[in-house]
């Protein structure tokens, strides 16, 4: 399974399982760094295995440019680009 910088996932293992997250960082083939904003934030992001995680097709390219670019990524804009995804899947 391949994951991009921003791509929209959900844990599927763990006390985190269930919960959508975005892929900060990947460290090997193995495993990637995720961030929710709240629970995990971008200073602490969790290292996950892939496996242990089910990848959708949504990319937040705001977010992915700038993590690409290694600018500053504030946990506020995770959590509002997280609730505008959750809102738009609401609407459908």
């Amino acid at each position: 399974m391949d994951v991009d910088l921003g791509q929209v996932v959900y844990s599927i293992a763990g006390r985190d399982g269930g919960r959508v997250f975005v892929v900060v960082g990947i460290i090997d083939d193995k495993h990637v760094l995720i961030s929710d904003g709240d629970l995990r934030r971008i200073e602490k992001a969790k290292k996950k295995k892939i496996k242990h995680i089910r990848a959708t097709e949504e990319v937040i390219l705001p977010l992915k440019e700038k993590l690409e670019r290694e600018d500053r990524v504030s946990n506020s804009e995770i959590r509002k680009a997280l609730a505008q995804l959750n809102t738009m899947e609401s609407d459908i």
